[in-house]
């Protein structure tokens, strides 16, 4: 089983030039944690964390470093701490010092690399260009999947980019749930809004020709998430 076969392909990304509030929205409406800055070709940038956003002045929680650290300091240091904190857009903040796999990767690799970087994800590239991210998430997901089944097949990636044809034409929320196919079986993973998308995402696996089984692991979002998402 490799990166192509349990990552995530719905990624929410942002431009260089999106501003600050926009990609906290984005974060928050989609309740992720970070979203790549790719540029107009899909060429990746970087990445924006809740963690690049922690620190600003906006809300008083830059950082103020004592006398003695600011004399140490160097000048590139100072402006980078002040863009980092007072920067409007995605390319002030981001990340650009980005680890990545391209998407033949083992799971091995990316469980090895997740691990040593001490991160919660990884962009997929392919020719430089974002075609995913891959979560420790993802991760459990594949090695649940492939001891429930056989390992994966030039079959199971048709079937599933068929199954997630087949969900974006039942108008399901991508961004929510995850495809992970094995041995001929679907596992749906991830969270929608009502029984009724859990239903239609069931069987919409289920008319996907090759498919064995469906292992439906959907959840339903609670009534205050679901204003939220709403929200204007």
């Amino acid at each position: 089983m490799q990166v192509k076969d349990i990552m995530t392909t719905t990624v929410a990304t942002v431009q260089p030039d999106t501003g600050i509030q926009e990609i906290a929205k984005l974060l928050l409406e989609r309740r992720i944690s970070a979203a790549p800055v790719v540029d107009a070709n899909g060429q990746i940038l970087g990445i924006v964390s809740e963690g690049d956003l922690m620190r600003r002045s906006e809300t008083g929680t830059d950082r103020h470093p004592s006398w003695w650290l600011s004399l140490v300091a160097s000048p590139e240091e100072r402006a980078i701490n002040y863009i980092k904190s007072h920067g409007g857009h995605a390319r002030d903040i981001m990340t650009s010092d980005l680890i990545s796999v391209n998407e033949d990767a083992s799971l091995e690799e990316v469980a090895k690399t997740l691990e040593k970087h001490r991160i919660k994800r990884l962009p997929v590239l392919r020719n430089g260009k974002l075609i995913g991210i891959v979560s420790r998430a993802d991760l459990l997901r594949g090695l649940i999947a492939f001891r429930a089944g056989s390992s994966s097949s030039t079959d199971d990636e048709a079937i599933r980019a068929a199954v997630e044809a087949e969900l974006s034409e039942a108008d399901i929320r991508r961004e929510f749930v995850s495809v992970v196919v094995s041995g001929g079986i679907v596992h749906l993973w991830g969270a929608v809004e009502s029984d009724a998308e859990k239903r239609a995402a069931s069987i919409a696996a289920e008319r996907v020709s090759g498919v064995t089984d469906v292992q439906d692991e959907i959840g339903i979002l609670p009534p205050s998430v679901r204003s939220t998402l709403w929200a204007e």
